[in-house]
């Protein structure tokens, strides 16, 4: 252990060399963090000091990781509040049920032709299901989207799949975390979590008075550990119940989110996401060894291909339900197709619940791809959607549920003859 500090170091280094590389290429920064954690590891070579396997500080940098999962849902919360989500409107409900309808449906029956077992379905629906809200926020900034029709709707469905996915975890962690195997079993741990969540957001909500003046505290350093102290006692607490402790963040983060301290909450917690975030990417990528991926290819293929088509169906659907045009419904589709932080979450939940070794393999290939191949459709999205224009009758499609949405209502004089 002498040489521990050393190692972090070294990591935190490469994770650096990583994130320059992405911004002299102007690329998203998630698949360079977990490429160059793949780089390096069990395999890699050891020089002296400059040991690349990272076996003694392999513990630490795990443990940096998980805090990093905390810290982004912790986030995401702040940022999708309670109120926000029941003020997002009729719209993004209909949009965000018809794309976790299509992807999850897709990805159970993905998982079932692939020969799975019941467990390992689900978490790979799961995988194939939920969008990087990091990955998709960054590029509608980077392109300067954010003022675009779709972009609220674009949001919205991302908060949609947040919530779904907290739905997710708290009934997939009473199946893989709690070890229950009876249908009473599950059904019971699902109805814990999901009472939990519950319970938590409506007393949470009330004691929001409460919380404002308990937080109201002038000194930054106690500040910041009171809410470090709620953050972590919840999330530890979450996972005793096998509530998993990701969604105990989530759940601090959604209640916080309703205080008068949300903004000096968040403007705290943005280090922390970004550091801790990036070394949950390394350690997730440092788990990986390049050289067993090949058992994992065409499973990784065949799921990017059912993304894509699954993603860009969905938004098709969702565009046209809102009133969309075809080229902004066409960019919902594109926009939503990058996977990142969430599904690694879900492999990880997998892992932990020692389901098949192939998962993480599997995740790390199918997130990659479309780490990488999510900013470039949506940037590209204008020249799709013109492809797709001459294949697919898109326009005349958006052009008939326009015309039906605007012709007159029949005259009383022509319903009775």
């Amino acid at each position: 252990m002498e040489h521990i500090v050393f190692e972090i170091g070294l990591a935190i280094g490469l994770i650096a060399i990583a994130g320059f590389i992405s911004q002299k290429l102007r690329f998203s920064i998630v698949p360079f963090y977990i490429l160059i954690g793949m780089a390096v590891g069990p395999h890699a070579a050891s020089i002296g000091l400059i040991d690349f396997r990272f076996i003694e500080s392999e513990p630490l940098i795990d443990f940096m990781g998980r805090m990093g999962v905390l810290f982004l849902l912790f986030y995401v919360g702040l940022e999708f509040s309670v109120g926000r989500l029941i003020k997002a409107g009729r719209s993004i409900a209909i949009g965000g049920t018809i794309y976790i309808g299509i992807n999850f449906t897709l990805g159970l029956l993905f998982g079932y032709f692939a020969g799975v077992p019941f467990k390992e379905i689900l978490i790979i629906a799961g995988i194939t299901t939920i969008s990087s809200t990091a990955i998709v926020a960054k590029v509608l900034v980077d392109l300067k989207r954010t003022a675009n029709p779709e972009t609220e709707m674009i949001l919205g469905m991302i908060m949609f799949d947040d919530l779904f996915l907290a739905v997710y975890l708290s009934i997939m962690s009473g199946l893989v975390l709690s070890g229950a195997t009876s249908v009473v079993g599950v059904l019971t741990s699902a109805l814990i979590a999901l009472g939990y969540m519950l319970l938590f957001i409506i007393v949470g909500r009330k004691l929001v008075p409460l919380l404002n003046r308990a937080l109201n505290i002038k000194s930054n350093e106690l500040f910041m550990l009171t809410v470090f102290a709620g953050l972590f006692l919840v999330a530890g607490f979450s996972e005793t119940i096998h509530v998993a402790e990701a969604i105990g963040a989530l759940l601090v983060g959604l209640v916080l989110a309703e205080t008068v301290h949300m903004k000096r909450i968040e403007h705290m917690i943005l280090p922390f996401r970004d550091f801790f975030g990036a070394m949950f990417f390394f350690s997730f990528g440092l788990s990986i060894d390049p050289l067993q991926l090949g058992g994992a290819v065409w499973l990784s293929l065949a799921a990017v291909a059912i993304t894509l088509i699954g993603n860009y169906t969905a938004g098709l659907l969702a565009g046209r339900s809102a009133g969309l045009s075809a080229r902004a419904s066409s960019n919902i589709g594109l926009t939503i197709t990058a996977r990142g932080e969430f599904s690694i979450l879900i492999a990880n939940m997998g892992k932990a619940g020692g389901l098949l070794e192939i998962l993480q393999p599997f995740t790390a290939l199918y997130v990659l791809i479309l780490a990488i191949l999510g900013p470039v459709l949506t940037k590209e999205s204008k020249h799709i959607h013109n492809l797709l224009s001459k294949v697919l009758p898109l326009e005349r499609m958006f052009q008939a549920k326009a015309a039906k949405a605007s012709a007159p209502a029949p005259s009383a004089e022509k319903q009775q003859g």
